[in-house]
């Protein structure tokens, strides 16, 4: 497999048995690019394939942000309902691809997790917050995009359907505190205590036997995955096909209102 060459806007080092990726685009809050969807593709690749590795850590530079979401001017390049299919399924499989790395998964979030930041979050088994954090997908005030089938399952699974349709009604985040009462979130502390209390918690699960781990991992993804979902193409390609989205993407570029048309 062939690592791509991103400069440093992906930072990956290892101490000991754990690795961490560092989302590295501080002055974009960290927004990713293709190709930092690849490169985090690639490293859930080498750390299943290194049995010596037993934590994979995920954060954001710059304490501002872990992930705000994919980099919107990469979206001006969409033209078709079909651009809009590939990307969901293509961020199906990033956001699964984490929950399928074979060792667990810890999220060190500071700031805003939102967007495709959100997916990588809900990906990982544990997530380690701030007190700045904050979680959601705005779509319907930003961009009037929509998620697949299995995210909208996902975030089912991690927030209930309640409060996920208030949350995607309204385009609001919901605070660490929201998050660690909804269950999302497991651990809020201190910034100036983050680094210390992730590396806490991965070395103590790094220390545990790595079969149990990995075996009770994916029973739960199984169970989680075992119901049939009902296809949702049409809905993907109405949303990205319309006009609305095209409007969003323009508005949200121009840093102005969108004025949506419904069409």
């Amino acid at each position: 497999m062939t690592t791509p060459d991103l400069g440093n806007e992906v930072l990956v080092t290892r101490d000991g048995p754990i690795v961490t990726l560092t989302f590295n685009r501080p002055e974009a809050r960290n927004a990713m690019t293709w190709g930092m969807y690849e490169r985090l593709n690639h490293t859930c690749e080498e750390v299943d394939a290194d049995d010596s590795i037993r934590v994979l850590v995920l954060k954001g530079a710059g304490g501002k942000a872990f992930v705000a979401g994919t980099d919107i001017s990469q979206f001006t390049r969409f033209e078709t309902a079909e651009d809009g299919l590939r990307y969901e399924r293509d961020g199906d499989q990033r956001a699964g691809r984490i929950a399928r790395v074979r060792k667990p998964v810890i999220a060190q979030i500071q700031g805003v997790a939102v967007g495709g930041g959100f997916g990588i979050a809900a990906g990982a088994d544990i997530r380690i917050a701030t007190p700045d954090a904050r979680f959601g997908a705005p779509i319907a005030r930003t961009l009037g995009n929509c998620l697949s089938m299995r995210a909208y399952a996902r975030y089912l699974d991690l927030l209930g359907p309640s409060r996920l349709k208030e949350m995607i009604f309204t385009a609001r985040l919901l605070s660490a505190e929201e998050a660690l009462a909804a269950g999302f979130v497991h651990e809020i502390v201190p910034p100036e205590r983050i680094e210390a209390r992730v590396r806490e918690v991965a070395e103590t699960v790094a220390s545990h036997a790595p079969i149990t781990l990995r075996v009770t991992k994916e029973a739960i993804r199984r169970l989680q995955e075992a119901r049939p979902l009902p296809d949702g193409d049409d809905l993907i390609a109405t949303t990205y096909g319309s006009a609305d989205f095209r409007e969003g993407v323009r508005a949200f570029l121009e840093k102005r209102p969108p004025r949506w048309t419904g069409t």
